[in-house]
């Protein structure tokens, strides 16, 4: 009765850990894609970038002012996007840094879990030996008991017999 109880109480907690780690895993990948996401950005307005740097419309194949002006627009919108990316994975690593605590905390939960059944499993062993030695001993004086109300009993018997005997003789 008390494993089950005990197997129930444990599958419990277990699914509703797994319910909370599927929701952190679950906003753990959403932002895992949003950083992939503004790691493409940059890698196409770097190309951006590099072809503007290319792009010379002035006399004589020399860059215009409008031409390093765009240059450098793309080059603040590089930056930008760089901005958006460390603060997002600022958040990831919260993200991971809080899946660590929560895995630390987790298996510290498991031990002292484990280490309590290891000391409810030996204090039921130790009562059951205890059972078993109260259990020999208790039959060991019955046993005693019966050898002595025999030994009376018979005892009583003899005794009859010889007071029987010698009231027939008398």
């Amino acid at each position: 009765m008390i494993k089950n109880v005990l197997l129930i109480i444990f599958l419990f907690s277990t699914s509703l850990q797994a319910a909370t780690f599927q929701t952190d895993t679950t906003a753990y990948q959403t932002q895992r894609l949003k950083v992939n996401a503004l790691l493409n950005e940059r890698s196409a307005k770097f190309g951006q970038y590099d072809q503007s740097l290319d792009t010379r419309t002035g006399i004589f194949g020399f860059q215009t002012k409008d031409d390093i002006k765009n240059s450098n627009e793309i080059l603040r919108q590089i930056v930008l996007n760089d901005n958006n990316i460390f603060k997002e994975l600022k958040i990831l690593m919260n993200y991971k840094d809080e899946e660590v605590k929560r895995i630390r905390n987790e298996a510290n939960s498991s031990t002292s879990r484990i280490e309590n059944y290891k000391a409810s499993i030996k204090k039921l062993q130790d009562q059951n030996e205890q059972l078993k030695k109260d259990f020999d001993a208790a039959n060991k004086e019955k046993q005693i008991t019966n050898y002595i109300v025999m030994f009376l009993t018979l005892t009583l018997f003899v005794a009859c017999y010889l007071f029987y005997k010698k009231l027939k003789k008398a």
